[in-house]
């Protein structure tokens, strides 16, 4: 019994039957954002929420009885629990609010489709080095940040009248999002120096820091990919040699049965 529920819900076919069933609930959760939906088929796209919910509560009691306590060892099994887990919390008192959280099960398509649990897993794994840009792109923020408060605070103390607004207005900058024509020129107005604060600013974090988080990103994905390429590889050459060792032996039986027949006649 077992063993045929979990060549079921390893087989191909019932992960794509969860896939449909996932964007299905998606959509159906969109659809009951627009009130002119809800008047017309409320009554009909509950049920199908009803359902597809059943439908996943199943499918983890499925996984379970397969993994047993193995089931809390993977990741993404855990992720999906606890996804369908906030889908269940009954829309009442003060737990209302995570009934909105239900349109995460669309998160499962991370853990369903091989291509998309790569890319999670690779940043992921690109978290430590990440962490350390963010350490590099703080303590920038922070000196330069300092640095617009003491030149530009008193001329212009709504963008860096103090060190918190200062930093939002170069997180403004940094982004690039209206930081010419909407601070840097003003500025400038006051200060015809001011370019040489304002262009180092974003050479030293849009142009070089942010680029180190891509690079870090692409290193990790890359690191994963390799490593699957391993695996695979590796899974390959244990199959030859599995399939080299059985001839072998099967020729070893036919030069058996070659003496024997020798012998007979």
């Amino acid at each position: 019994m077992r063993a045929r529920v979990a060549d079921l819900i390893s087989s191909r076919r019932f992960e794509w039957a969860i896939i449909v069933l996932v964007v299905l609930n998606a959509l159906i959760l969109g659809l009951e954002t627009a009130p002119p939906v809800m008047a017309l088929a409320g009554p009909l796209l509950k049920i199908l929420d009803v359902m597809i919910l059943t439908v996943f509560v199943i499918e983890l009691s499925l996984r379970f009885f397969v993994h047993r306590w193995a089931f809390f060892k993977d990741a993404w099994r855990v992720f999906d629990l606890v996804v369908v887990a906030i889908a269940l919390v009954p829309a009442s008192a003060g737990f209302s609010v995570l009934r909105a959280f239900r349109v995460l099960r669309i998160l499962r398509l991370l853990s369903v489709i091989p291509s998309l649990k790569k890319v999670v897993t690779g940043l992921v794994t690109a978290l430590p080095g990440m962490g350390s840009i963010m350490v590099l792109m703080l303590l920038v923020f922070y000196v330069f940040s300092v640095m617009a408060t003491g030149l530009f605070g008193t001329a212009f103390p709504e963008w860096f009248g103090s060190l918190g607004a200062s930093s939002y207005s170069l997180f403004q900058i940094m982004t690039l999002e209206s930081w010419s024509m909407g601070i840097v020129r003003p500025v400038m107005e006051a200060f015809p120096w001011a370019w040489a604060f304002f262009i180092p600013f974003i050479m030293s974090t849009t142009f070089t820091v942010l680029n180190l988080f891509i690079g870090i990103i692409v290193s990790a994905m890359q690191a994963e990919h390799e490593q699957d390429a391993a695996d695979d590889r590796s899974q390959l050459h244990d199959d030859q040699k599995a399939i080299l060792s059985e001839m072998r032996l099967m020729r070893a039986e036919l030069q058996e049965l070659r003496a024997e027949a020798r012998q007979k006649s």
